[in-house]
């Protein structure tokens, strides 16, 4: 455990240090272990990605214009974003503690709230556009 904890902070002192492409290339490494973590262990993220495999090409395929095709592929991405920053929240709720509290419990649900939101948006983009 130890190992783990000095390998983590000489890394974050590397990262702080770096500057340039360096911290460049290094943060697309953060960036794409956060998401290979998201793939690994939130099952939601797994089904919303399947979703954006489908939906983002279909959505540049039926959009007749180059807004109409952002605004299809945009609103399929922010779900994943929003996806991204629950996963975010509720790893850090779990990391202070797994009892239960109301301020935890309301941080949750606040983040879901946020991911349900962002398919609400999502399907109602798709069914002004492709459905007026």
């Amino acid at each position: 455990m130890a190992d783990a904890q000095d390998e983590l902070k000489a890394a974050v002192i590397e990262h702080t240090k770096a500057s340039g492409m360096r911290r460049l290339i290094l943060a697309s490494i953060n960036s794409l272990k956060g998401l290979r973590s998201a793939i690994r262990s939130e099952a939601a993220f797994r089904q919303e990605l399947a979703l954006a495999f489908v939906l983002v090409p279909l959505g540049l395929w039926l959009g007749e214009s180059s807004i109409e095709k952002a605004l299809l592929v945009a609103s399929v991405l922010l779900v994943l974003v929003v996806e991204l920053l629950n996963t975010a929240i509720e790893a850090v709720v779990d990391r202070v503690g797994l009892e239960h509290h109301v301020l935890s419990g309301r941080a949750k649900d606040v983040g879901s709230a946020a991911v349900l939101v962002a398919l609400v948006l999502m399907v109602t983009v798709w069914a002004l556009l492709l459905f007026p």
